[in-house]
């Protein structure tokens, strides 16, 4: 299997067609509200021209994004994005609702086959039952007011040893032998982000009351009960959200306090401080698998093309069409993604490396969404490509955990390969509670949006010290601890979409088990569960992979004790 990829062409709109002004765009939707749909022949073409039409803009709304974030400096790149935001993306909506209902209404849809499209026609009628004019205005501020997250972040940067770094950058001096310059690392880091609170508290404050009020528009007492129908939560409920948390809880933070009374003993400390937790011991060199870019890249390719040549391909294709930005530099917004382009399909995939070991995490993390793009792309509708969060994310952490065979390309000795791997494995389980935290965070955010900030932050340390360890010693730190939340671009930018990582995890964890069972087996089922994009239910993806979908503690509790198991080979 070769990872060929390329833009079906045009059928609908002219191959030269691009996105300027509303007034070109809108014949294209009147053409299709108004098209006569009498036949199966005719319903199949309407089907695919909608489906041009929704890649092409896609996929243009996504460079506006992409180019934004790469450089939130340039001005007339934001002017761009916000241009589409609240000029174009407004007056596709009520064209989008009238598309629905024409496809939703005719006779015609019935016949189509139920297996392959009952997801999208799902999906469909969701959209149909959410929209509301009224919230369009609403909509287009609230993703404006979003990217100022990044905006804000992107300018965030500190001194250290007399040259300035970003806080990504910054953060490699938290894995230093020498405490006291980790210490003033961190609390420099801290700092910066502090003089920022009130902006971002301000801006979070003002998305809350936004987003409230599109959900009672909706009928909603409260944003979290809309968003879970927008986001297609079908297959789980919010009682389900809250058996997560206290299975981490109950199976996950012990462990976590183990790993940490190690890492204390191994450092050789009295008390563990925040700044401790990345640090090696004196004598032994933090880990720095690659110093470029480039060369980050170069090895990825490697490392996928031992595990698996399709998922080499994948990425080289990428590189060929310029699809990478993935060093840290000031100006860039934080964080990471993989962001599918509906059209032409290969992806982007966007990072802030800065030569750390967790920067080859995220490489082969988002390495694992672009391969899910490759493997979506040649289904027929653009909507059947749009796969669910909690299966996205299986394929980016199985991804993690699977290439970890092959992590040598990064690494010169068999000593720096375990320690890489244990690396590794301690974050599958310290990242659960986070994931819990902000998960529990959002739901009470939500539920309570006429807080203030304060109870916001009372509320915040209180969650946090629910999934405490007692082992990390956190005194002197709380002004800063009042403000962690602001750290997470999901409460700013996607809402409600977090715990998707605690959900894949344990479906990644599960595909690592079968994985160690039957290398080929585990690959080609994850392979034929990614390449059904979004055709199946959450539970008939995860069938299809090889696991179940289960946030039960029995099921926590089995997974977890297969991590630990495997963390102790390498102790």
């Amino acid at each position: 299997m070769v990872a060929e990829i390329k833009a079906a062409p045009r059928q609908f709109l002219p191959e030269d067609f691009t996105i300027t002004t509303w007034e070109a765009l809108e014949p294209y939707f009147i053409d299709l509200v108004e098209r006569p749909v009498v036949s199966g022949v005719e319903l199949e073409k309407w089907m695919k021209d909608s489906s041009e039409l929704e890649a092409v803009i896609s996929e243009d709304a996504c460079w506006r994004q992409i180019r934004m974030t790469c450089d939130t400096e340039n001005k007339s790149l934001e002017e761009a994005f916000t241009f589409f935001v609240m000029e174009i993306q407004p007056k596709i909506q009520p064209y989008a609702d009238q598309l629905n209902r024409k496809l939703i209404d005719n006779p015609l849809t019935k016949e189509l086959d139920q297996k392959q499209y009952f997801t999208y026609l799902r999906g469909v009628k969701k959209s149909i039952d959410l929209f509301r004019l009224e919230n369009i205005p609403i909509q287009a501020e609230l993703s404006v007011l979003a990217q100022q997250y990044g905006v804000i972040s992107g300018k965030m940067s500190v001194t250290v040893n007399g040259k300035e770094y970003t806080l990504q950058q910054a953060s490699k001096f938290l894995e230093h032998h020498d405490r006291s310059l980790r210490e003033e690392v961190y609390m420099k880091i801290q700092g910066r982000r502090y003089e920022d609170r009130e902006q971002l508290n301000e801006l979070y404050t003002t998305l809350i009351k936004k987003r409230h009020e599109v959900a009672l528009n909706a009928g909603f007492e409260n944003y979290r009960d809309y968003k879970f129908v927008e986001m297609g939560r079908f297959d789980y409920t919010k009682e389900d959200a809250f058996a997560f948390h206290e299975a981490v809880k109950l199976h996950v933070v012990p462990l976590v306090a183990e790993i940490y009374k190690k890492k204390k003993s191994d450092l050789g400390l009295d008390t563990l401080r925040p700044w401790d937790t990345e640090a090696e011991p004196e004598g032994v060199k933090p880990l720095h698998p690659f110093n470029t870019g480039d060369e980050l890249l170069e090895k990825t390719i490697e490392c996928f093309r031992q595990l698996r040549p399709y998922f080499a391909d994948c990425l080289a294709t990428m590189k060929d069409m310029g699809r990478l930005d993935l060093e840290s530099r000031k100006g860039k917004a934080p964080g990471g993604y993989n962001c599918p382009l509906a059209e032409t399909g290969a992806p982007f995939i966007f990072m802030n490396a800065a030569g750390q070991m967790h920067d080859v995490t995220t490489m082969v993390h988002e390495g694992g969404h672009a391969v899910h793009s490759f493997l979506a792309h040649p289904l027929e509708l653009s909507a059947f490509k749009e796969y669910p969060m909690e299966i996205a994310e299986v394929a980016s952490m199985s991804m993690e955990l699977f290439s970890m065979d092959y992590w040598h390309t990064f690494f010169n000795s068999e000593e720096e390969l375990v320690r890489a791997r244990l690396h590794q494995l301690e974050r599958v389980i310290t990242i659960f509670p986070w994931i819990a935290i902000i998960d529990k965070f959002q739901h009470w955010v939500y539920e309570h949006p006429n807080h203030t900030p304060e109870e916001r932050a009372e509320k915040w340390l209180e969650i946090n010290d629910e999934f405490s360890t007692g082992v990390l010693d956190l005194s002197g730190l709380e002004e800063f601890r009042k403000f962690g939340w602001q750290r997470q671009l999901h409460l700013f930018e996607v809402p409600f979409y977090y715990i998707e990582y605690g959900i894949a995890q344990l479906g990644a964890i599960g595909m690592w088990m079968q994985y160690k069972e039957n290398k080929e087996l585990a690959l080609d089922n994850y392979m034929k569960a990614l390449s059904l994009g979004g055709t199946r239910t959450l539970p008939e993806l995860y069938a299809e992979a090889g696991i179940s979908f289960d946030l039960g503690p029995n099921r926590v509790k089995t997974l977890m004790e297969f991590v630990r198991t495997e963390l102790s080979k390498l102790q």
